[in-house]
């Protein structure tokens, strides 16, 4: 069933959630806290939602206004004052509502902010990953958005410049595509000639003899990325065509190798020990699903669908979860012509006006 996307998405703030309740009605001040006023200008708001900031034991609820993605001139400004005398300034719009009313929007951030934030995200997973402890199943964990941190940056700063309608779903790092370059599906000679990324690759703390990381001059290129990233290399053109509604990411940014070096998928873990990890990959990505401003996230293999499912079940309808055949060599079904079914599957969501225009 095709997937229907508005010409603007963002997030909705519930009109609950505004003090006051309906109408942004004065709040009334705790024991204690700053005395609040706030002006709303009529014109040109597509909605009210708040802050709470807390300031040397005092709170001042700051307003913050939700213009209409339409560009307008400002000429004005809101003002909150309190007993400190401080005052906050806050553009708005003196033009008329260009947008009808609808349902409320959060501000989208600027391109570098939005980036930033999500790299923040990532961050913010490290280390919470780095507190679990694995059996001795898994003997060497990579974490290649650590090692790799400059060319994984660079494909974030890049090509996550603004909201997304699109998030491609894939489930954690392969041995030889983002285990080298830091970018999900990574096979090398595609993120180097045609995503154009670079920079210096680390080795991991700990490295297997039968799995160095080389970075960009790996010889060994990875099926699965050269499939998935060649597809869209032929269908887009250009990747700023691909990257303008959609971005590609991995649930878990964890590599788990066997002592003998073999791969360990997320799957086999122990139940316990896949729950942990898990739960805190799914817990991110609900954060960064909102981050971005995603309306539908395409698992690229049955786990990674799966998992999202569990990890946006909050979030939906409003985000919807589909499935893409994963592009592995160890698919007989991929082998048999992954391309063509990918774009059916694409066909399908209604996904191919968004890639070809």
């Amino acid at each position: 069933m095709p997937i229907s996307f508005p010409k603007q998405s963002g997030l909705q703030l519930p009109r609950s959630s505004a003090p006051g309740g309906r109408g942004g009605k004065r709040n009334r001040k705790p024991d204690g806290a700053l005395d609040q006023n706030f002006l709303v200008s009529p014109l040109g708001f597509q909605g009210v939602f708040f802050r709470t900031l807390k300031l040397e034991s005092q709170y001042v609820t700051v307003y913050y206004s939700c213009l209409c993605a339409m560009s307008q001139s400002f000429d004005g400004s809101l003002k909150i004052k309190g007993d400190s005398g401080m005052a906050v300034p806050q553009p708005f719009p003196s033009g008329p509502r260009l947008q009808p009313a609808g349902a409320l929007m959060e501000p989208q951030p600027s391109p570098r902010s939005l980036a930033e934030g999500f790299l923040q995200e990532e961050l913010r997973l490290n280390d919470e990953l780095r507190q679990l402890q694995f059996s001795e199943l898994v003997g060497i964990i990579y974490n290649p958005v650590e090692y790799a941190w400059e060319p994984h940056r660079s494909y974030v700063t890049r090509y996550c410049q603004g909201p997304k309608q699109v998030l491609f779903l894939g489930m954690n790092p392969g041995p030889f595509g983002m285990a080298q370059t830091g970018v999900p599906f990574g096979e090398v000679s595609v993120v180097r000639d045609w995503l154009g990324l670079g920079g210096p690759v680390r080795s991991p703390p700990q490295e297997h003899p039968k799995r160095p990381v080389l970075g960009l001059e790996c010889p060994q290129s990875e099926v699965s990325g050269a499939r998935f990233w060649g597809f869209f290399r032929n269908l887009c053109g250009q990747p700023e065509v691909f990257f303008r509604h959609c971005f590609v990411h991995n649930l878990c940014p964890l590599l788990l190798l066997a002592p003998s070096g073999r791969n360990i998928t997320p799957a086999e873990l122990p139940a316990r020990q896949r729950e942990q990890l898990l739960g805190a990959c799914d817990a991110a990505l609900c954060r960064q699903v909102r981050l971005l401003g995603v309306r539908l996230v395409v698992g690229v293999g049955r786990l990674a669908e799966q998992r999202a499912r569990r990890a946006l079940a909050g979030l939906m309808p409003e985000v919807q979860v589909e499935g893409l055949l994963h592009p592995s060599p160890r698919s007989p079904q991929a082998n048999k012509g992954w391309e063509a079914v990918a774009k059916e599957r694409l066909n399908e969501l209604g996904l191919l006006p968004l890639l070809t225009s």
